[in-house]
This record gives structure tokens, sequence and C-alpha cells, in this order.
């Protein structure tokens, strides 16, 4: 064959657009001997490709791969209910936790002062100044717990 059509067809073959009669004919030419220098770089591809087609797999080989493979081994648990559930259930303990930290910790800060009740501004929206509201009467209007506590406001002030 002509080293030129040769190149023409290789052309061809990297662009994709040979038969596969081209491309067999370009096997069977970089497999014999006498190729030119300048292709022959080009002769282990078609060599290579040549052996694989050639390679098969043995008779065997769906026994031998299957053998590799181990069998694998299912562990099955019997789940319970409160198996089930118990996520859920330490997820409500920390919850109830968090919420008995929180309510012990606003007790113990609040325990040393007399006059200021947690409970009393709980509710309540406190508009000026920002005096705690206290009151052991519950017929006291929200007008004299105001006028009660800008007085004591005004106490502290005087004695500074």
């Amino acid at each position: 064959m002509d080293s030129k059509y040769i190149e023409q067809l290789l052309e061809r073959y990297w662009k994709c657009e040979t038969s596969l009669d081209e491309e067999a004919r370009l096997r069977t030419y970089f497999t014999e001997e006498a190729v030119p220098e300048h292709l022959l770089r080009y002769k282990d591809l078609f060599v290579y490709q040549q052996l694989l087609q050639d390679a098969h797999l043995d008779d065997d080989f769906d026994a031998r791969v299957l053998a590799e493979v181990e069998v694998p081994v299912v562990k099955a648990r019997r789940m319970t209910l409160v198996s089930r559930f118990m996520p859920l259930f330490k997820a409500a303990a920390v919850v109830a936790v968090v919420l008995s930290l929180g309510n012990v910790m606003q007790h113990s800060f609040f325990t040393g002062m007399e006059e200021v009740a947690a409970a009393d501004t709980i509710g309540k929206q406190i508009s000026a100044p920002s005096v705690a509201l206290s009151g052991d009467n519950a017929t006291v209007t929200h007008e004299k717990q105001r006028i009660d506590s800008l007085q004591r406001a005004d106490k502290v002030e005087m004695k500074e």
C-alpha cells in the first residue's frame, strides 16, 4: 500500500470518518514489518488494538470471579417498639434537662433580690424606665406601678 494512502486513512481515522473495512486495512498495514519511519509512532496503537481483539475470556472466568466474591452475611435483629423510639426518648430527655437547667438558673439569679421577682414582669410590657415592677397586691393598677417605679428610681438617684 502506498504511504500517502495510509496517511489519508490516518487523517480520516482521527476524524472518526473511516469505515470498519478501512480500519482493518490500517491494522493489517501496521502489523507488517515494513512500516515507514515517519509512521512508526502509530504502529504500537494498531498492534495493541489487534492484541486486544485476540484476547478473550476463558470458559471458567465466571466461576473464578464468583469464587472470589464473598457471600454477604445478613445479620437480622428484632427491633422492639422501645428500641425504635429510643432516639426520640433521648431527644425528649435532652430538652427536659435544658429546660430544667434554665428554670433553675433563672430562680438562682433572682433569689438574693427581695424587690425584684421574675414572675411580676412576665407578660407585662414595660415602656419606661427599665426598673423591674414589683407588687404583691393584684388590685394595683398598671399606672400605680409605673408611678411607684419612677419614685423608686428618683430615690436611688438622690442617694447617689
